[in-house]
């Protein structure tokens, strides 16, 4: 960065100097900690990724991702950010961070520089946390699950481009710029809003924003009876849309509604399960499949916790949390049936339906069959699309995989599972044959998550198929600390329904790389 002397706060950065100041009086910090902050104001308030931090401070260095957190921390010591209540370092999770702060706006050439993503060919919009505005703190799920049906019930519009709750959410509890979160997501439009529940009462509240100009397009406000929160969505929801294009057909609107469940408790299970399904623990899994149970034991038609719960068993299989494989793949194989049967129009069922019995159950046809079908209902849930890569990988349509992967990862280009996406489209790659782009997506992954084995285990495979040993060898040995018990007499329970010849190709990569019987 060029050696002008930046302010933020009550502090000064001297880049020539290498010199951090607060009230004029040098701080003491680590050179690692210095060199990311240089680079993160560099970037001035543009998001830096975890591999372009790796890369400017640790040039030329093979380190691990362990190395960005302990020194961030540090920097953050540094800034005194606990003290002071202020936050200068934002995470973005599963990508990397930005800088908050700077007194001096970036200049419009930088802006420019960083045009982020392009509009799509269609209205576009993000819809962000809403804020709640409830006495109650716990009722934070309560906000969260009535934004996420807004944004479902929006997806369903085919002529409309809307982000995933997982890329929206990152903005969660920020004083955001809507023309930023507009470039960085690529969309025209940003919903924002609030929720306040007291007793049976709800009071829901949004503003459409133009972000290209930071125009107010419309603002209102809906009240009622609990017992009328799904009205109050579908109402939202109307409102938004005719906002955005007063011309629309009505009956566009009518098809989108649904009435998921008649029962307000069995909804607000599902609500807290979700909560916990997204931190992604083996205990959070737990809890939410707990959660999901009870909603079905309220309202056994409500097909969403039935895929739900699904997934959860999935998420269980993949990270080697199973206990008992045999019973789970019963009870996946029969949430599934469920959804088939009462989810004829819940695609965010279907979607996770279809997976889990494709992926735990190995049924691919009829996997495929659900998620096929939620792709149908909604156009824009990044679940299905994903799914449907990740079935048609397995399925050895591998170009068709990686089209819909991609199309994932553009509807939620800040989504914190983006290492599950990037590890499908290596799985992908694979089964291709293609094994140098194998080992590049499956890198991206793991580091993302260090800890995700698929990614690792199709390293070692790729790399030892395209007689890089070493590589193979490394790869193996972390996938071996991480999964001690592995062996290839276990290797087909672990990774999923390849097909006969595709399997032996994986299985004798990881031989190669030293797998044990």
């Amino acid at each position: 960065m060029s050696g002008d002397a930046v302010r933020f706060g009550r502090f000064r950065l001297e880049p020539g100097q290498r010199e951090l100041l607060h009230d004029e009086i040098p701080v003491r910090i680590a050179n690692r900690a210095l060199d990311i902050l240089r680079a993160l104001v560099s970037a001035k308030g543009q998001l830096v990724t975890k591999d372009e931090l790796m890369a400017q401070v640790w040039s030329g260095l093979v380190v691990e991702e362990s190395n960005i957190h302990v020194h961030v921390s540090a920097l953050r010591k540094a800034l005194e950010e606990a003290e002071s209540g202020q936050n200068y370092v934002v995470t973005v999770p599963g990508r990397g961070y930005r800088f908050v702060g700077l007194e001096q706006p970036a200049p419009v050439d930088t802006v420019e520089a960083h045009p982020g993503l392009s509009l799509p060919d269609r209205p576009s919009i993000a819809v962000l946390p809403f804020n709640n505005l409830s006495s109650v703190p716990e009722q934070e799920y309560f906000a969260d699950g009535v934004v996420e049906d807004i944004i479902t019930a929006l997806s369903r519009m085919r002529w409309l481009f809307v982000i995933a709750r997982n890329s929206s959410f990152t903005y969660k509890g920020r004083s955001v710029d809507v023309k930023q979160v507009g470039r960085e997501l690529g969309v025209r439009y940003v919903l924002e809003g609030s929720v306040r529940k007291a007793a049976n009462r709800v009071r829901i509240t949004g503003q459409l924003i133009d972000a290209s100009t930071g125009a107010h397009l419309w603002a209102d406000h809906f009240d009622g009876g609990l017992e009328d929160i799904f009205d109050l969505q579908d109402d939202v929801t109307a409102s938004v849309v005719s906002a955005m294009g007063p011309k629309l057909e009505q009956a566009e609107i009518e098809r989108a509604k649904r009435k998921p469940t008649g029962s307000l408790d069995s909804y607000d299970y599902l609500l807290r399960g979700m909560a916990s399904v997204y931190r992604s623990t083996s205990a959070d899994i737990d809890h939410a499949l707990n959660l999901f149970y009870r909603a079905i034991e309220l309202d056994p038609d409500f097909a969403t916790p039935h895929g739900m719960a699904a997934w959860c068993y999935l998420w269980r299989n993949a990270n080697g949390w199973t206990s008992d494989r045999e019973r789970e793949i019963v009870e996946v194989t029969r949430l599934a049936r469920c959804v088939a049967e009462s989810g004829k129009d819940d695609a965010v069922a279907l979607a996770f339906g279809g997976l889990a019995l494709a992926y735990v159950a190995g049924d691919l046809e009829d996997g495929e069959a659900l998620i096929k079908r939620a792709l149908v209902l909604n156009p824009n849930l990044i679940a299905a699309w994903y799914a449907s890569g990740w079935v048609k990988a397995f399925l050895g349509e591998t170009d068709i995989a990686i089209e819909h992967l991609a199309r994932a990862m553009r509807l939620s280009p800040l989504d914190p599972l983006m290492f599950l996406m990037q590890g499908v489209t290596a799985l992908a790659y694979f089964v291709a044959g293609q094994y140098a782009q194998a080992v590049e997506w499956a890198a991206k992954a793991a580091r993302e998550q260090p800890n995700f084995l698929g990614p690792i285990r199709n390293i070692a495979a790729s790399s030892a198929l395209s007689g890089h040993l070493d590589e193979a060898q490394k790869a193996l040995a972390r996938v071996r600390r991480l999964d001690p018990e592995l062996r290839l007499s276990n290797l087909k329970n672990r990774v999923g329904p390849y097909r006969p010849a595709d399997f032996a190709r994986f299985a004798e990569g990881m031989r190669l790389a030293g797998l044990p019987e």
